[in-house]
């Protein structure tokens, strides 16, 4: 995880319609950053529609709600659809967002190669671009209520 007081590492991603979204995009709000393993899992999908269902609540509070995964454009505008969900995915299949985030750790598979997991966790990012917290190894059904929380 990246420590709490650093710069937030700027980047340019496609979100779930393909359109290149970078942080600086969001200067001037909190941002909730997520970043979480699977589209249309069920851990994932609980996570999502948690942010979705409090999305209103992190508005009123002057925050966005950002997901981040490996998946393609193509699957977040699936998951995205099939949820309902108001807030914008991310993908990174290259895994450099990922990376600079420090939420991937490496990992030996069953057949002994070596692969890279990541771990469910989420930044407070505030108007400055500044991390005001990180937490990782988050819960995905408690992770939305918790990071409403840390807005308070």
């Amino acid at each position: 995880m990246l420590e709490i007081g650093t710069k937030a590492p700027e980047f340019s991603l496609p979100d779930q319609d393909g359109v290149m979204r970078s942080l600086s995009d969001w200067r001037g709000q909190k941002v909730v950053l997520y970043f979480y393993p699977k589209d249309m899992t069920s851990g994932c999908t609980s996570q999502a529609c948690s942010f979705g269902d409090m999305y209103p609540q992190f508005r009123e509070k002057g925050a966005t709600v950002i997901g981040v995964s490996k998946d393609t454009v193509a699957s977040h505008k699936r998951f995205q659809e099939k949820y309902g969900l108001p807030f914008t995915l991310l993908a990174d299949p290259e895994m450099e967002v990922l990376a600079a985030y420090d939420v991937l750790v490496e990992g030996v598979t069953k057949t002994g190669r070596v692969s890279r997991k990541l771990i469910r966790s989420t930044y407070l990012i505030n108007e400055e671009g500044m991390i005001t917290r990180a937490f990782g190894k988050v819960k995905a059904k408690d992770n939305a209520k918790q990071m409403l929380d840390e807005l308070e």
